[in-house]
């Protein structure tokens, strides 16, 4: 085994906010983004993060949309009951967060691109956690922060439940990459009450032999979808979940050429699985059928935005290269 493993990734970002926003962390600016073009999973994690933690926590940003503001959010506060009751949640639907991975923000892709496809197929509660402040970092540091971000979340929604009444049994939490382990800590500070627990290609290095990475019991239903799952790839390999979808074989997806879009594939075949709810896995009996796509076992829906959904198994599905798969 190497003992440095090197990831190279092309990081393009649209509409991505000045990181002088996020000033508490990095004097940088922009160039942040343009130095971080390649990661190392054996840089040093940040030492005052421990410092930090509490910053962190009260810095990250609970962004909610619903139909009646599907495009220009409003602000939730944990601790400021205010800030929720004369918002436009609504306890009486059900309430989805998305949470974003390693150096993205509350104007990533994927926020938008699930969001819309949500509110365009019913009335439901959107809410975008923003941890940027800790997602600019180097790898390592954003990965030691990870499960308090999660047990924050899980404490927010705690207090969403205490002040609304939303019930845990209507809450949907989806996470990408190292978002994937934030949901799932959340669930678990939860006590694994929350309906669903969504975890879009759950990133691999520094997670394989991590006890606070994502788990089956993180929710009362889990479910895993891997596409870019490889030694080199961004996401975990192996089974996490109640249920692990692995598309197209789960290591990388036609269409792409690099990594990036291998990984980002899992947003986008979640996204169009909520608008239209066409993707069918066959279960599978081991990994090896799931690396010759042999798998002829039972039939599950992949993805989709039903809050009653079970299962449990490995899955293989396949897929166009283009929308909507």
């Amino acid at each position: 085994m190497m003992n440095l493993l090197v990831l190279i990734a092309t990081v393009l970002i649209a509409n991505a906010v000045p990181l002088q926003a996020y000033s508490i962390f990095d004097s940088s600016g922009y160039t942040q983004f343009e130095k971080i073009n390649r990661f190392d999973v054996n840089e040093p994690v940040d030492n005052n993060l421990s410092e930090k933690g509490a910053e962190v926590q009260y810095a990250v940003q609970y962004l909610l949309f619903t139909r009646k503001n599907p495009r220009v959010s409003e602000s939730l506060f944990i601790n400021n009951a205010n800030s929720i009751t004369k918002s436009n949640f609504n306890p009486g639907v059900p309430t989805v967060v998305i949470v974003h991975g390693w150096l993205g923000n509350q104007y990533s892709d994927i926020n938008p691109t699930i969001r819309d496809a949500y509110l365009d197929k019913s009335d439901v509660n959107i809410i975008v956690l923003d941890w940027a402040v800790l997602a600019i970092l180097n790898y390592p540091t954003a990965v030691a922060g990870v499960p308090n971000i999660g047990r924050g979340l899980g404490r927010f929604l705690s207090f969403l439940n205490e002040v609304t009444g939303a019930p845990y049994n209507r809450m949907h939490l989806i996470g990408f990459s190292l978002g994937a382990h934030i949901v799932g800590n959340a669930g678990r500070k939860l006590g694994g009450r929350i309906a669903r627990v969504t975890g879009l290609d759950p990133a691999g290095p520094l997670w394989t032999e991590n006890s606070n990475r994502f788990r089956s019991t993180d929710g009362i239903y889990t479910e895993a979808i891997h596409t870019n799952g490889s030694p080199l790839g961004f996401g975990i390999e192996f089974a996490v979940a109640d249920v692990d979808f692995f598309v197209n074989g789960g290591k990388s997806q036609p269409g792409c050429l690099d990594n990036l879009c291998n990984h980002n594939r899992a947003w986008e075949v979640f996204a169009a699985t909520v608008t239209y709810d066409h993707l069918v896995g066959r279960q599978c009996s081991n990994t090896l059928q799931i690396t010759y796509n042999m798998c002829r076992g039972s039939s599950l829906s992949v993805g989709n935005d039903n809050l009653n959904k079970t299962g449990a198994g490995i899955y293989v599905v396949n897929t166009n290269r283009s929308y909507p798969f």
